[in-house]
C-alpha cells in the first residue's frame, strides 16, 4: 500500500519519496483518515482533546522517525509529509503531534546528557509519556530571548525556579514540561525538564480560543517549582540553545502551513465543482478559477520550499534564516490561501459543517507561534544585509 499524492500536490512533490516511506505516509493517512477526522470537529467545536487517539499515534510508530539513535532514521523529507497529512486532516493534532515529538523531544534529543536521552526519549517515543514545551510567557513572546522573567537557582543538587509560562501547549496532561528559565547566577538560559507530579507546578488551561481549539494550551505557574539536578538539560547553557531546538521545529511548522492550506484548497476546489449558480457548477465562472489558482500556486510554492528546507537540514545547511524565511512564507500564504478558499465557499464558508471555517481559524495560530512573521522576517533581513533591525 503506498500514498497516492494529495490533489493539492500539483507538481507531484510526493513523488519524491521511496516506496518505502510512501507506504509510511499511507499508515499514517489511512489512521488519520478512520480514527482522526471523524471525530476532529466535534472536539474541535467543544475544545476538548481526544486522548482515545494517542494509543493510534503510538501504533504509527512515527513519533522516533526524526530520531537516529532510536533506530528508525528517516528522511526530512518524510517527516514533512507526515507532518503536512496530519495538519490536512486536522492542524490541531499535527501542534499536539509536533509539540510532542519536535519541541520537547527535540529539547531532549539537542540538550539532553546520554543518560537523559536514554531515560526520556524511547517511552516518549513510544507516547507513554507526552511532552510540552514551556518557553513563551505572559510578558515574553517575540522578545523572550532577551527578556526571560523565569528564574532558576540552585539550592544543592536541586534547582527552584519561579515563574509563569503561557501558550504552553498539551501542558494540561503532559508528563513532561520542557521549562526554560534563566539562571539567577550567570544570567543565561538553562532546560529543566519538570514532571507532572511536580507540587512547585500548576496548570491552567487557556479557554476561548478561536484556532487550534483541540490543543490544549495552558498557562503555568512554577512557584518555588524544586528539580533535581539530574533532570537539568545538561546540554542547554544559553538561549542558543534553545533556539536551536526552534530552528529545527520552524521547518515542522512551515509543513504544516502547506498542510493546512491545501486542505483549504482541496475542499474549494470540491465546493466550487459542485454548488451550481446562475445555472452551473461555479467552478465555470473566470473569477472563481482566478481564486482557485492563486490557491493553487500558494500551495505549491510553500511545498517547493518546505521540499528544499528538508533536503537542506538532512545535509546540515541549513540555519536559522532558512528556517524563518520558510515559516514566514509559508504561513503568510496560507493566510491568503484560507482566505480565498472561505471566498469560493461564500456564505457556507462560516460553518464549520463544509469544513473550511476551521481551517480559516486555525490559520490564525500557526501565522503566530513559532516567531510572528515579522521577527522572522527581521531574522532573514539581518542575514541578508548583515545589519540588525532589531531593537
Amino acid at each position: 500500500m503506498t500514498a497516492d499524492p494529495l490533489a493539492g500536490d500539483f507538481f507531484r512533490f510526493a513523488d519524491e519519496l521511496t516506496d518505502e516511506e510512501r507506504a509510511t505516509l499511507a499508515r499514517v493517512r489511512e489512521f488519520l483518515e478512520k480514527e482522526v477526522a471523524p471525530v476532529a470537529l466535534d472536539h474541535w467545536s467543544r475544545a476538548e482533546f481526544p486522548h482515545e487517539l494517542i494509543p493510534g499515534f503510538a501504533a504509527l510508530d512515527i513519533a522516533r522517525l526524526p530520531y537516529p539513535d532510536l533506530g528508525a532514521p528517516a528522511r526530512r523529507l518524510l517527516i514533512g509529509f507526515i507532518a503536512l497529512e496530519i495538519a490536512h486532516t486536522d492542524p490541531s493534532m499535527n501542534s499536539f503531534f509536533g509539540i510532542h515529538n519536535g519541541l520537547a523531544m527535540g529539547s531532549i534529543d539537542l540538550c539532553g546528557s546520554a543518560e537523559q536521552r536514554e531515560r526520556w526519549l524511547p517511552p516518549m517515543a513510544r507516547m507513554e509519556l507526552i511532552g510540552a514545551f514551556g518557553l513563551t510567557e505572559p510578558h515574553g513572546g517575540s522578545d523572550v530571548a532577551r527578556g526571560l522573567e523565569t528564574t532558576a537557582r540552585r539550592d544543592g543538587d536541586q534547582w527552584v525556579i519561579n515563574g509563569d509560562k503561557r501558550w504552553i501547549g498539551n501542558a494540561t496532561f503532559a508528563d513532561l514540561v520542557v521549562v526554560w528559565a534563566r539562571d539567577e547566577a550567570d544570567d543565561q538560559v538553562k532546560g529543566f525538564v519538570v514532571e507532572k507530579a511536580n507540587p512547585g507546578m500548576t496548570t491552567r488551561k487557556m479557554e476561548h480560543k478561536i484556532a487550534l481549539r483541540t490543543v490544549q494550551n495552558a498557562e503555568i505557574e512554577l512557584r518555588d517549582c524544586r528539580v533535581p539536578e539530574a533532570d537539568r538539560l545538561q546540554g542547554a547553557n544559553s538561549f542558543k540553545d534553545t533556539n536551536a531546538v526552534l530552528r529545527r521545529t520552524r521547518g515542522g511548522v512551515a509543513w504544516g502551513a502547506t498542510g493546512t492550506q491545501m486542505a483549504a484548497y482541496e475542499i474549494a476546489l470540491d465546493y466550487a465543482k459542485q454548488r451550481e449558480q446562475f445555472g452551473r457548477p461555479i467552478a465555470g465562472f473566470q473569477l472563481v478559477q482566478d481564486l482557485l489558482v492563486r490557491m493553487l500556486g500558494n500551495t505549491t510554492a510553500s511545498l517547493a520550499m518546505s521540499v528544499r528546507l528538508a533536503a537542506m537540514q538532512d545535509a546540515g545547511t541549513a540555519d536559522d534564516d532558512h528556517a524563518a524565511l520558510a515559516k514566514e512564507y509559508c504561513t503568510s500564504r496560507m493566510r491568503e490561501t484560507v482566505a480565498m478558499a472561505r471566498e469560493v465557499v461564500g456564505g457556507n464558508g462560516i460553518l464549520l459543517e463544509h469544513g473550511v471555517a476551521k481551517f480559516f481559524a486555525d490559520a490564525e495560530a500557526l501565522y503566530s507561534f513559532e516567531g510572528t512573521r515579522q521577527i522572522n522576517t527581521l531574522v532573514v533581513g539581518r542575514s541578508i544585509t548583515g545589519h540588525s533591525a532589531f531593537v
